[in-house]
């Protein structure tokens, strides 16, 4: 009688505990979480559920750490009954926990600074897996043989040594413009994060150290078949193989598809005109967009492989001139060829690849930078937004890189009035994917068109160098939802990418050979990602090999299935995973969410961009102002926006407003620098406040004031510098608090020691102070750097250093720097 109740009891256990979850779904971001930035999940049902509130409980304990609102949205349009968002941002802790919703339970998530470690590096087993030649994956080398010339004017069937590069994905197809796009994304990956990658494997992609991070290694093997496919000015080849490779699943070392051409496989000639070698042709108007993409990749490569392959820079910035003016005589976009069925690359935009040309250019060939950023100027302002982004939709990869990070590098190295140009033009692309965004559950604002992942990664990179150059922090739920997307908290609570360590679910089935034929996925390969459930109806040749595991998420706008008969869905691609890492490198590079700037112990930023050799020139000013005339006499000549902090007292001063309105004028930066100038913490014990959290804002409020009488928006004022250059951990969250930012001299310049007398024990002369920053700049380098000069000093010192300001800043340029305002 006892084993028949416990028996009742375990079953009505069991049944309640699966009427608790049956039909609710709480997608969450699988690999956890950075602390600083937005966390939002989302629960699913295709049941009616009420709820007003959910809650976070701890692994260890299951006690409840924060409560918070539902957000109810529609879920109709994933075929849902209920949607709930959850937004527990605000929720920092690190550690393990789970949501709770009227008794629905969350998988366990983890909020930690390390979520994404190594996950930039995790990509690269794809990139290596889809080498042509020699494959580490298979121990084998295929298509050594590539290849035959086609369509050239007079040397069609001639042997051409095109070995190297990578399959395009789980065809065996070679394109130059995936392939010059995947080399830039991860050369502009490494030269924005370098410290993040490792070096696990040496240049075959075979395991062990060689002395160069992977990403080098990977982005070398795609530069050098870029050589081979670009072997003389004027001469460039766009494609090896052609869709008569659709032949069924092999591996590439057992390739026998024969094209009936003499020497492996057919290389296409850039022509600049309609190509294709059987019924079909494309629609190609010209070479730009193909010769804009060898420029961009040769021209990086010369700036970030300068110190490893010091003799490929002169070659390579050469290649990268030959390919642009190529480009420029010839206009148009090349598509690649087709020969069984209309079906081809359909790439239609260029400027937006020449204007990347000319940018990247700039970065490496300082000496003619006016010249190259004039160009890309030229360029950029014809497509200020990448075309997908403003009409959610596109033909496939029509519009192509689908992120343009020439908008990035014209607002890093343009002038200021340039700057903010581009910043517009990339906010405007970021606000239309808002928009679109705005009434799905997930927040998702991409186009579910084939290879939507690779337009989520597009976005990503998008959102992350306007936040890195703006600070604006108004797309961070939108970066969180694409993020997000991708590593599971999606319909169908799958991550994207391959075999993804940390993840409970990632696709072990992608329409490849290697895991059909030998048992093995492809790891770190990005798939395509879901697709509007009308193109997946209407596609020819998709069976699904196996039952449907998502079959009940498959109602709404878009499907997607883990299966390697769905090639629109789950096919992995080479340049879709290769433009992740980047984005994936920041997060790891920068897990506060803060990318691009340097900061010390407390929080304040003393640097920005070590990738770029800009000076920020900062003054700052109290009661002597005497020298800011003759400093913005300087600043005119030689055509330099500065910074200037200022306080209330400086800035009332009757005798200081024609210079002030003159700053304001010249359309430097002007910001606070305290009211009073108040000393905020003790000179021998810098974590005691002197002041409370009160005086510090009644203060500051002050001195904002000052500042927008003067017709200064107080929203344009985001900078703060402290007042002595002394503060602490409190003054940095206060600042924060007030929408701010605290900013600081780099350690080490030793410029701020101008005010220095020849009374006081630490003096310093001018010319002493300018050589420590020149031997400053020889040891350490000057890129990102704040430099503090002071407008005005105490009348006993009357070697004043802001006399020097012209001979410095001429110095400086000498060297290869640029000035920029904060």
């Amino acid at each position: 009688m006892k084993k028949r109740r416990l028996l009742t009891v375990v079953l009505l256990s069991m049944f309640f505990v699966w009427s608790a979850t049956a039909g609710v779904w709480i997608r969450i971001n699988q690999l956890g979480y950075l602390p600083k930035t937005s966390k939002i999940a989302v629960l699913i049902s295709d049941e009616v559920v009420t709820a007003g509130s959910f809650l976070i409980r701890s692994v260890q304990n299951d006690e409840v750490v924060y409560q918070g609102d539902v957000s109810v949205e529609d879920g109709s349009v994933w075929g849902m009954q209920t949607a709930f968002r959850l937004d527990f941002s605000n929720f920092n802790k690190t550690g393990k926990y789970y949501l709770e919703v009227g008794g629905h339970k969350s998988p366990v998530f983890k909020i930690a600074p390390d979520v994404f470690k190594g996950a930039a590096d995790f990509l690269l087993h794809y990139m290596r897996q889809q080498r042509c030649g020699y494959n580490p994956f298979l121990k084998d080398s295929c298509h050594v043989q590539d290849g035959t010339i086609v369509d050239h004017p007079t040397r069609s069937g001639r042997a051409i040594d095109v070995h190297g590069g990578w399959h395009d994905a789980s065809d065996y197809l070679q394109y130059t413009n995936t392939s010059a796009n995947a080399v830039f994304q991860m050369l502009f990956a490494y030269h924005k994060n370098p410290g993040v990658f490792k070096d696990q494997y040496d240049s075959r992609g075979e395991p062990g150290a060689n002395g160069l991070p992977d990403v080098l290694d990977e982005a070398i093997w795609g530069l050098e078949w870029l050589m081979r496919m670009n072997p003389a000015p004027g001469e460039m080849y766009n494609q090896i193989a052609d869709d008569r490779d659709h032949a069924g699943f092999r591996l590439p070392n057992k390739d026998s598809v024969d094209y009936g051409v003499p020497f492996g496989r057919p290389v296409y000639y850039v022509t600049g005109l309609p190509q294709g070698l059987g019924p079909h042709r494309n629609r190609t108007t010209g070479v730009a967009s193909v010769a804009g993409k060898f420029a961009s990749a040769f021209a990086l490569a010369a700036k970030v492989l300068k110190n490893e392959y010091p003799e490929w820079t002169e070659i390579l910035l050469k290649k990268a001139k030959e390919a642009y003016r190529f480009g420029e005589q010839f206009p148009g976009a090349t598509q690649t060829a087709c020969y069984v069925s209309p079906y081809f690359y359909e790439e239609q935009n260029y400027v937006d690849d020449m204007e990347l040309a000319a940018a990247s250019l700039a970065l490496a060939d300082n000496d003619s930078l006016k010249h190259w950023l004039d160009a890309a100027d030229f360029w950029g302002e014809v497509e200020p937004v990448t075309p997908w982004m403003k009409l959610h939709g596109a033909r496939h990869y029509q519009f192509y890189p689908f992120v343009n990070v020439g908008h990035y590098l014209m607002a890093k190295q343009a002038d200021d009035e340039t700057r903010e140009k581009y910043i517009a033009f990339m906010r405007e692309g970021l606000m239309a994917l808002e928009r679109e965004a705005a009434t799905d559950p997930f927040r998702m604002g991409v186009p579910f068109i084939w290879c939507s992942n690779n337009l989520v990664a597009a976005a990503l990179s998008q959102a992350r160098l306007y936040h890195e150059l703006t600070g604006d922090d108004r797309f961070s739920t939108l970066e969180a939802a694409l993020r997000d997307w991708l590593f599971g908290c999606n319909p169908w609570g799958t991550a994207m990418i391959c075999g993804l360590p940390g993840v409970e679910d990632s696709p072990t089935h992608p329409h490849s050979a290697f895991p059909l034929l030998l048992g093995k996925n492809t790891l770190g390969g990005l798939v395509d990602g879901p697709v509007y459930r009308s193109i997946f109806e209407n596609l020819r040749g998709v069976t699904l090999l196996e039952e449907d595991e998502y079959a009940i998420f498959q109602n709404g706008k878009a499907v997607y299935h883990d299966d390697i008969g769905d090639y629109s869905t789950n096919e992995p691609t080479m340049d879709g995973t290769a433009s992740l890492i980047f984005y994936l490198s920041s997060l790891e590079a920068y897990p506060d969410g803060y990318s691009g700037v340097v900061r010390d112990q407390y929080g304040a930023v003393i640097g920005f961009d070590k990738a770029f050799p800009n000076i920020y020139l900062i003054f700052s000013a109290d009661e002597h102002f005497e020298g800011a005339s003759h400093i913005l006499n300087v600043l005119s000549a030689k055509n330099v926006k500065a910074s200037f902090f200022l306080t209330g007292r400086c800035l009332r001063n009757k005798e200081n407003q024609k210079v002030i309105k003159r700053i304001v004028a010249d359309n430097h930066y002007l910001g606070p620098h305290s009211d009073a100038h108040l000393l905020y913490a003790d000179w021998g014990k810098r974590d005691s406040l002197l002041i409370t959290k009160k005086t510090f804002r009644k203060d500051l409020e002050k001195n904002l004031k000052a500042i927008t009488q003067l017709g200064i928006s107080k929203d344009s004022v985001r900078w703060f510098l402290p007042p002595y250059e002394w503060y602490n951990q409190p003054i940095v969250d206060w600042t924060r608090e007030m929408n701010m930012e605290v900013v600081c001299f780099t350690p080490g310049v030793g410029t701020n020691a101008d005010y220095t007398t020849p009374q006081m024990s630490n003096y310093k002369s001018s010319k002493a102070l300018i050589g420590r920053l020149l031997h400053f700049e020889e040891t350490k380098g000057l890129n990102g750097a704040v430099i503090l000069i002071h407008p005005g000093v105490h009348p006993d010192r009357e070697d004043k250093l802001y006399m020097h300001l012209g001979d410095i800043i001429d110095e400086l340029r000498k060297r290869g720097y640029h000035f920029k305002s904060l």
